[in-house]
Parts: C-alpha cells; structure tokens; sequence
C-alpha cells in the first residue's frame, strides 16, 4: 500500500509541461511532442488563413492572425527545452568525434 502511495505522491509533483531534459531524454516521445504535433498544423493555417485576411484588411484576419502568433509562440516555449537539450546532446558527441578524429590523424603522421 505504501508502494502505490508514493507512485501516486510522485506522479501529483510533475507539471504538465516539463522544462529540464537531458539529451537522452529528450530523445524520447512524449506528451510535449504530441502537443507540438497538434499545435503546429493548427499554427500553419491560422497564420496563412489571417495573413490573407489582413492583406485584405478584414478585421477577423487581424484576429486569426494573432491567435496564429499567440499558439505558435505557446509551441515554441513547450518544445524549445526539448530541442535544445538534444543539440546539445550532438553538439557533445559532435566534439567528441572531432577530437576522437583529430587524435587519430595525430597518430598517423
């Protein structure tokens, strides 16, 4: 009982949007990532959709071309951790090859 007490203790604590990643984790598909998959067809049709309508000068273009700058900047803050923890993740691994590379082309001359 107080195994499943804790379980319950631990998932209450985690917020609906995670921030901190490491690139391992990252990697992984989660619930942001599905937010983000969701999110952005809607993004790409609002500001097309309002762009057209405000060359127009329709004032609901106005409207739903704000709404497209609101969603995509809620996207962004939801999938931006995420991403940058993986460039970091290769950006590491990057260096590591190169220095692993540079060794090796020391050695042979």
């Amino acid at each position: 009982m107080p195994a499943r007490t804790a379980g319950r203790a631990r998932k209450e604590h985690m917020p609906f949007i995670r921030r901190q990643w490491t690139p391992k984790e990252a990697d992984e598909w989660t619930r942001e990532d599905t937010i983000a998959v969701i999110l952005s067809p809607i993004v790409y049709v609002l500001l097309m959709l309002g762009t057209a309508l405000s060359m127009l000068l329709m004032p609901v273009g106005f409207v739903i071309l704000g709404s497209g700058v609101i969603l995509m900047l809620i996207m962004i803050w939801i999938i931006n951790p995420k991403l940058s923890s993986v460039s970091e993740g290769y950006e590491k691994k990057q260096k590591e090859y190169l220095d692993e590379l540079e060794r090796k082309i020391k050695w042979e001359e």
